[in-house]
C-alpha cells in the first residue's frame, strides 16, 4: 500500500499566519512598552486625552496659565485662602475699631466711649450747676428770684436758649423731691386767647392747681434749655 504523503500549507496560508503573529506581537509590545517617558514633548495634542485620563499632579506648577482655564471652573473651594494677599484697600479698615459706628465719633476719642463724651459737634452736654435733668432737658431747680410778667420771662428764657414749660411738665416736675414750688403760681407756657386785644396766660399753683392770670401780672417762673447747649 502507497504511504500517504502530508500536505505541505499554501504559501498564501503561511503569509497570512506571518501576518496574524506579527499584529498580535506589536501590540502586545505596544500595551507594554510605551509609557509617559516614551512620548516625546508635544507630539501629543490636548485634544487627544479623554477627560480625567490626567490627574492634576502630574502637571507641574505654571504649565496652566490663568488665561487657559474656562470661566468658573474654579470655586473658592478650591484655592487656599492663606496664599492670597491682603486686599489693596482692606488695610485702611484695620486701623477703625468698627466701620458702622466709627463714622459716629467725630467728638469721642473712640466709639466704645461716646457715652462719656461731653461735647458733640462742639456743643456742651449735661446740665449746669443750679439745673436738674428732668424729661430730656435741664430745669432750673430753684424758681427765679424776680417775679416778672409773662412775656418778659418767656423773652428771658429764650435769650438764655431755653423756654418756658408747659403746665403738665411743671406739675409734674414740682413733684420731685427737692424742687420747691409757689403756691402763688409760677408761669407755664400755656395762653389762652380770648380776642385779640385780651388774652391770659395758665399759672401753676403748687403741685396740684392750674389758674388763669393776667399776663401782665408779676409771676415767678423757672426756664427750661436743653441738654445740648
Amino acid at each position: 500500500m502507497e504511504r500517504s504523503r502530508r500536505r505541505r500549507p499554501s504559501p498564501a496560508l503561511a503569509v497570512a499566519c506571518l501576518a496574524l503573529f506579527v499584529a498580535l506581537g506589536g501590540t502586545v509590545l505596544a500595551a507594554t512598552k510605551i509609557d509617559g517617558r516614551t512620548i516625546k514633548v508635544k507630539s501629543l495634542p490636548g485634544n487627544r486625552l479623554t477627560l480625567g485620563s490626567l490627574p492634576g499632579n502630574r502637571l507641574q506648577p505654571g504649565t496652566i496659565h490663568g488665561d487657559r482655564l474656562a470661566p468658573q471652573s474654579i470655586t473658592g473651594a478650591q484655592i487656599d485662602a492663606a496664599t492670597l494677599g491682603q486686599v489693596p484697600s482692606a488695610d485702611h479698615a484695620n486701623s477703625a475699631t468698627s466701620a458702622d459706628t466709627a463714622r459716629h465719633a467725630d467728638t469721642a476719642t473712640a466709639a466704645d466711649h461716646a457715652s462719656d463724651a461731653t461735647t458733640i459737634n462742639g456743643r456742651s452736654v449735661g446740665c449746669g450747676e443750679g439745673k436738674r435733668e428732668f424729661a430730656g432737658a435741664c430745669w432750673d431747680v430753684q424758681l427765679r428770684a424776680t417775679q416778672l410778667p409773662f412775656v418778659a420771662a418767656a423773652q428771658l428764657c429764650g435769650n438764655e436758649g431755653g423756654e418756658l414749660a408747659d403746665p403738665a411738665s411743671i406739675l409734674a416736675f414740682n413733684g420731685l423731691p427737692g424742687v420747691p414750688s409757689d403756691v402763688g403760681g409760677e408761669w407755664s407756657s400755656a395762653v389762652r386767647v380770648e380776642s385779640a386785644e385780651f388774652w391770659s396766660s395758665i399759672a401753676v399753683e403748687g403741685t396740684d392747681e392750674l389758674r388763669l392770670h393776667s399776663r401782665l401780672a408779676p409771676l415767678h417762673f423757672r426756664c427750661v434749655t436743653p441738654l445740648l447747649h
